[in-house]
């Protein structure tokens, strides 16, 4: 080699160890996968290595997503002074001023709409819920209904990924990518964090795989998304002709490949990615598996209601979960749509109610049966609420309502949430808080706390900053806690 060829090579190699040096920081994060891929127990990443940071009441989560924004004031907030005043504008005093939206017109004349549902007080808790319901109230002793959500968010795009990730802008880690990243796996055969989405419901508003993302956390801690059909996860068989050997020989080979590779570069994501096809291999049984149903009985399934022998239906999904989380996925989020009455609202809300009732309440009969509530969280809820007013025409049989994130409802249940009670009310017209306000930074911040994490404390240092999934925001609601 000639002069000028040996310096183009020290010019090669001096520009490697820079960039070696500069990935250094990840260093640590690909031996500890790599580790993993190699046999050792589960483990959490470097910056969550203290994590949990005392003793949790929750170590796994099955969040029961609900989008469109299902109207509070025919489900969880009754309001009787909405039938008094049915028909007359909202008072200026009640809205203030505000425009939250620009569907729905002229909102200073739009008439008040009485709830067509009825709702009765459930008699071991004292707690009033809806006809529509009914399931659910059978469960309200471990339910615990907080009435004052509110959120920042309008529309749903920028709410659902706020639920989702802690952000309106799209691009953060989704909060099971935060609890795999903080807590780590509790299983070697099957993903930290599992999404569902149900195959029977009504597709109002798109849903983005974004939404259960890893963001810039490693990649490994993405939620992995089990489908109906034939096959739960996409290209998990082997192609024809290929053996269970032929298979391991491959991941053999890549893992040489990729521990020489990871030493020269320094790049986490190589053993990310290296523990993910590991993974995969080891899913190619234990999915089959767990989204097989063996071992149901006909009561399981006459508890779950119509639609649980049928993979991906809403009510199959609810009953996955709990054979998910029994072996050991750490978050299990299971999505929804259909909620969203701009119109039609009497029958489209009882239509989604009768989908969801009967499932979402039997799941958390049986995890309590089975003495797994005490340490699952069961998170119920949407984006946003619905206004008080009526969008568009209103007779007894059809109306609408807008948008509206300064009041929603949803309930918890289990994972140390103190259940048989209301957290929060609204004011009259279920318009805005009245007290016991839970932004959803607090849910998030909740939430975190019951799983043994302190909000503030689990970062991920990105762009020149530490970043958590409550961003600067939170409060931990006690309140509620068990």
């Amino acid at each position: 080699m000639n002069d000028h060829g040996r310096q183009d090579a020290l010019a090669r190699s001096v520009e490697l160890d820079r960039r070696a040096l500069l990935r250094g920081a990840g260093l640590g994060l690909g031996a500890l996968a790599l580790s993993e891929v190699l046999g050792a127990a589960p483990r959490a990443t470097p910056e969550a290595t203290a994590v949990p940071h005392f003793a949790p009441k929750a170590k796994r989560v099955i969040y029961l997503f609900q989008a469109g924004g299902p109207s509070q004031i025919e489900t969880f907030d009754p309001k009787p002074r909405l039938r008094e005043l049915h028909g007359q504008p909202l008072p200026d005093s009640v809205r203030r001023g505000q425009r939250l939206t620009g569907m729905s017109g002229n909102q200073a004349v739009l008439p008040i709409a009485a709830s067509f549902a009825k709702f009765a007080v459930e008699p071991s808790t004292g707690v009033e819920w809806s006809e529509l319901l009914p399931h659910t109230a059978k469960i309200a002793k471990h339910a615990c209904l907080l009435r004052a959500m509110h959120t920042e968010a309008i529309n749903h795009d920028p709410a659902i990924t706020f639920l989702c990730s802690g952000a309106q802008i799209a691009g953060r880690p989704s909060l099971g990518s935060w609890l795999s990243y903080g807590l780590g796996s509790m299983n070697r055969d099957l993903p930290t964090f599992v999404v569902l989405v149900s195959k029977d419901a009504s597709r109002d508003q798109p849903l983005y795989s974004r939404l259960w993302g890893a963001g810039f956390l490693p990649s490994e801690h993405q939620g992995t998304r089990f489908r109906s059909g034939k096959d739960a996860v996409l290209f998990l068989a082997d192609p024809d002709g290929v053996s269970r050997d032929d298979r391991r020989a491959t991941l053999d080979a890549l893992r040489r490949m990729s521990r020489d590779a990871a030493e020269r570069q320094g790049d986490p994501e190589i053993d990310a990615r290296l523990a993910q096809a590991e993974l995969a291999f080891r899913m190619q049984t234990s999915v089959p598996e767990a989204t097989g149903f063996a071992g149901e009985t006909d009561a399981d399934f006459e508890r779950y209601g119509p639609g649980s022998r049928e993979p991906g239906t809403y009510a199959a999904n609810c009953l996955l979960a709990r054979r998910l989380v029994e072996r050991g996925v750490r978050f299990v989020q299971l999505f929804h749509q259909g909620w969203d009455q701009h119109a039609n609202l009497p029958g489209g809300i009882a239509h989604q109610c009768k989908q969801t009732d009967q499932a979402s309440a039997a799941l958390v009969a049986d995890l309590a049966e089975r003495g797994l509530l005490e340490d699952t969280l069961v998170v119920w809820g949407g984006e946003f609420g619905r206004t008080a007013y009526c969008q568009g025409r209103m007779t007894e049989s059809d109306y609408g309502r807008d948008h509206h994130p300064r009041c929603f409802s949803m309930w918890l249940a289990g994972g140390g949430a103190k259940g048989g009670i209301v957290h929060g009310a609204t004011d009259d017209f279920s318009y805005n808080v009245a007290e016991g306000g839970v932004h959803v930074h607090d849910l998030h911040a909740t939430m975190l706390h019951l799983l043994g994490i302190d909000h503030e404390r689990l970062t991920w240092s990105f762009q020149g900053r530490h970043y958590r999934l409550t961003d600067v925001h939170g409060k931990v609601a006690r309140e509620i806690l068990a």
